[in-house]
């Protein structure tokens, strides 16, 4: 009976041993979580671009647009905030997206929400749609662009806040920029248009 009861104790006291010998495990620290910052037109275009593609196979561009945020400035092509909107022309529909990095009030949450399905037909002197793969100039480059052009008047007025709309229309052969020195295209007094699928400078709007 002793035999086994000092067996017993010699185990146990080098099962003690090994395990406190052993490494303690200590917790990996976590890294702070980056704050959100603002994207460029193309990257939320094609952040939205695979709902709409559920919703329609044979979808079309028709317009993409910054979205102002208080927490964000529009500014050098970025945005906190973006909408797309696609068509099906087999369908006759349209239908908008929305892209944010936060959470935004009203119908703008952070990442991809999608809109309701609305009719579509073309109208004489309204922007049309376009095949997603004209689509080549980000908006950050066309802001270079314009920048370039527009060095006096952002001189004149350099906290002005700023508005990118992407369509095509009549003005330009392809696909364009605008880029507009205001919150929207209706209380601008001065943008410039960019080609999206060259990156050239196409003309001055006051």
């Amino acid at each position: 009976m002793s035999r086994l009861l000092a067996a017993f104790v010699s185990l146990t006291a080098v099962s003690f041993i090994a395990c406190s010998d052993a490494p303690k495990e200590v917790p990996f620290p976590k890294e702070p979580e980056k704050p959100p910052e603002a994207v460029t037109g193309r990257k939320a275009f094609y952040a939205m671009y695979p709902m709409a593609r559920i919703w329609a196979s044979d979808i079309q561009g028709l317009r993409l647009s910054s979205i102002r945020l208080d927490k964000f400035k529009v500014e050098e092509g970025k945005s906190g905030a973006w909408e797309a909107t696609f068509v099906s022309p087999s369908r006759s529909k349209q239908r908008s997206y929305t892209y944010s990095v936060i959470e935004g009030g009203g119908n703008l949450h952070k990442g991809v929400f999608e809109g309701f399905e609305e009719s579509y037909a073309p109208t004489s002197g309204s922007a049309g749609p376009w095949p997603i793969q004209a689509f080549k100039i980000d908006s950050d480059q066309a802001w270079k662009t314009a920048a370039a052009k527009s060095t006096a008047y952002m001189a004149k007025f350099p906290n002005k806040p700023m508005f990118f709309l992407l369509e095509m229309t009549s003005r330009a052969p392809d696909l364009s920029w605008r880029v507009v020195w205001a919150d929207s295209v209706s209380n601008s007094d001065y943008s410039v248009y960019v080609d999206a699928v060259t990156g050239d400078f196409l003309e001055k709007m006051r």
